[in-house]
């Protein structure tokens, strides 16, 4: 099986997404994991990625890599890009938080939590957690069913991704 490496007088050539995740997994591929396993380590990675519990993923991914001995390279690039997503679903995991569990609405406005933190912090400090427990929970759900949808969506796409690398072996 060819090694590719890139050295540093010949950085990888292509598009920004090319560079970042392509050629990554493609080294992956290369150096032993198996598409499914590359597969489970991307899905697993993203679902953490997009937690509502923001600034938890990266500690988050490295105890799934390890407990679950997946891929930590495919898990956290899996992450990392996803990041973007985890901001925008973050208040789409509150709101249906709000319509399942009858909570109410979360004050979105600065002046209205600010107000609420300065005049009752500890009531403020719980319902808060209340809002974000319940996002968790949603979040756990919709994981329960995207991770595997990823892997099935995942798996031959990455089986012809390493088929194309054997059929082309790197420079």
């Amino acid at each position: 099986m060819a090694n590719y490496l890139p050295t540093q007088s010949t950085p990888p050539t292509g598009s920004l997404f090319q560079r970042r995740v392509v050629h990554p997994l493609v080294d992956l591929l290369r150096r032993g994991s198996t598409p499914r396993k590359l597969a489970w380590s991307i899905a697993v990675g993203f679902a953490i990625g997009v937690n509502p519990l923001l600034g938890s993923t990266t500690l988050l991914s490295l105890l799934a890599a390890g407990l679950f001995r997946l891929n930590l390279v495919a898990s956290q690039l899996a992450t990392h890009l996803s990041y973007p997503l985890e901001i925008a679903l973050f208040f789409v995991f509150i709101r249906i938080g709000n319509h399942v569990f009858h909570t109410g609405h979360m004050p979105l406005h600065r002046e209205a939590l600010l107000s609420a933190v300065r005049h009752h912090p500890i009531d403020t400090t719980r319902l808060l957690w209340t809002w974000e427990w319940h996002a968790l929970i949603v979040w756990a759900v919709f994981s329960v069913i995207a991770v595997p949808l990823l892997v099935l969506i995942l798996t031959p796409m990455l089986a012809r991704l390493e088929a194309s690398i054997h059929f082309h072996p790197a420079p």
